[in-house]
């Protein structure tokens, strides 16, 4: 008797295509997701372990208030350090609540709008890169395979994103 965990519909569909490289891709979120996991457990994060996620404002099943996605059409990064509450990961996507000018907001982001992940104080980072055809076709529902280049991911062993316009960290800083 097997037992298959409830993943969504467009996980379920990258597995049945065989396609080896969305197969890789789906692993690497699948660290996300234990790294999430981790940070979500009764004892957190150890050490000066924290996250830099970033994903897309636009991606299908993103839940950001208005107001963030007007000032961040694109993509966002959000910081899992100290200050953040209530985080459920799930088979695909993570919920958690953060301030935003001082307001507590939950968001929701799916594993697959995430297109970066790094923990700095590991110097561990994730990149991932998604053809914008195949995030209409999940969208919609097309079970057809992309013409265009597959889902890819490449680890990085660098220092931080350095895309300062997404999001300006001085306010989170101690003075």
């Amino acid at each position: 008797m097997s037992h298959k965990a409830p993943i969504s519909r467009a996980v379920d569909q990258e597995l049945t295509d065989r396609n080896e490289p969305v197969w890789i891709c789906l692993g690497l979120r699948g660290v996300v997701r234990a790294a999430l996991q981790e940070a979500a457990s009764p004892r957190g994060l150890p050490g000066k372990h924290h996250f830099y996620i970033t994903f897309r404002t636009h991606a299908p099943g993103v839940v950001i208030p208005d107001q963030l996605r007007a000032r961040y059409p694109d993509e966002m990064t959000i910081v899992l350090e100290h200050q953040f509450w209530d985080l459920e990961v799930y088979a695909d996507r993570f919920r958690v609540i953060l301030k935003f000018s001082g307001q507590p907001q939950p968001i929701t982001i799916p594993l697959s709008a995430i297109t970066r992940f790094f923990d700095p104080s590991v110097k561990f980072g994730l990149q991932f890169e998604q053809p914008h055809t195949d995030e209409a076709r999940m969208a919609s529902g097309d079970t057809a395979s992309p013409a265009a280049q597959p889902q890819q991911a490449r680890t990085q062993d660098a220092e931080a994103p350095k895309d300062s316009s997404v999001v300006s960290l001085d306010a989170f800083r101690k003075k």
